[in-house]
């Protein structure tokens, strides 16, 4: 089953959604309409009767995700500068806060050049799986720009300060075998198997239980959290984590010495 949207399509594969970003031409650089296209896709994935337990994200074609796309024209009321602004607030912002609130667990397979804006999208995976081909680039500095999409605040968690400065200023390509030796992504898969790969991980996750959600966002909490405010955030989310089925079906299956068959409720 596919469902289309602007520049982005979903296809089900049982409990696990792809969302794929549908440019190719363009390498899938993101225009507005896509952006707002793959928030409509993920608000149809998110649907409490969708069925749906895990996300995979990734690009048509041979890149992930080649930035923003440049050839996009602002409005003719707009200065560049205004327009770059507007755009960030209004369209990309917003969809970079709609994954990181995802109730599902997200894998991003990045199947070529992620860049810019792309480099963002692709490390809000949970898990962020990569072809061998693949890579990433903050390509900002190179066209006279700054870092953005989070870039700054999410690059010196995941591989500390020098290295995102570096990457940064620089402006150089990361090949994905280096990217994981840095600890930037979790996987890295030959061209052919990458999609396949995914889809395990992704299995994993959707047969997994409805606290994985809660994972996900225990850990979004913890940068701007005190080690005593976080204690309370984790007894909160345990607290809500007892109340579920999935928590009777694990301990139930743990005593009996069977695997647990969770329904993500």
């Amino acid at each position: 089953m596919r469902t289309e949207f602007d520049r982005v399509h979903v296809t089900a594969h049982g409990n696990v959604a792809v969302l794929t970003l549908n440019h190719p031409e363009v390498m899938n650089a993101a225009s507005v309409s896509m952006i707002r296209g793959a928030a409509q896709a993920l608000a149809f994935i998110e649907e409490p009767d969708s069925g749906f337990r895990a996300l995979i994200i990734t690009g048509e074609g041979r890149g992930f995700c080649s930035g923003a796309n440049l050839m996009e024209a602002p409005p003719a009321h707009r200065s560049p500068s205004e327009a770059i602004g507007a755009t960030l607030e209004t369209a990309y912002h917003p969809f970079l806060r709609r994954l990181r609130d995802c109730r599902l667990p997200i894998v991003t397979a990045v199947n070529g050049a992620a860049a810019g804006i792309g480099m963002s999208i692709a490390l809000m995976g949970d898990l962020v799986a990569a072809a061998r081909s693949a890579y990433f680039l903050q390509a900002f500095a190179r066209i006279g720009l700054v870092p953005d999409g989070g870039s700054t605040w999410l690059l010196p968690r995941l591989i500390g300060l020098a290295r995102a400065k570096e990457l940064s200023l620089l402006a150089e390509r990361l090949p994905a075998e280096t990217a994981l030796q840095w600890g930037l992504i979790n996987r890295v898969f030959d061209d052919a198997a990458l999609m396949d790969e995914a889809m395990k991980l992704a299995i994993r996750l959707a047969d997994g239980p409805v606290s994985l959600g809660a994972i996900r966002r225990l850990y979004w909490q913890s940068p701007h959290s005190t080690y005593e405010h976080q204690l309370d955030l984790e007894r909160q989310a345990q607290q809500g984590a007892t109340r579920t089925e999935d928590f009777v079906e694990g301990v139930g299956a743990f005593l009996l010495k069977r695997p647990p068959t969770f329904k993500g409720k």
